[in-house]
């Protein structure tokens, strides 16, 4: 497949530059470092799991109810000058 690539005149010297010392070609280098960027991405975006760092015990301390952010929030600085 042919495609148009828009790179800077620096980078396509140096790529040209490398591919001759290599004895390969431009393509090849282009191809390569494309498989490699698609590996890498493979490889980094691995599913994400949580640690479970709970502690034991029953949930919210005694008084406190789920969602009841203004009371849990007051419990917090209890003392505290909050």
């Amino acid at each position: 497949m042919k495609t148009t690539i828009d790179i800077s005149n620096s980078l396509f010297k140096e790529i040209k530059t490398v591919a001759q010392k290599k004895d390969t070609t431009f393509r090849e280098i282009v191809e390569t470092s494309l498989r490699l960027f698609l590996s890498l991405q493979k490889k980094t975006t691995k599913n994400f799991k949580l640690k479970n760092n709970s502690f034991k015990g029953n949930g919210l301390a005694e008084g406190l109810e789920e969602g009841d952010w203004s009371s849990i929030r007051k419990r917090a600085y209890e003392g505290r000058g909050g």
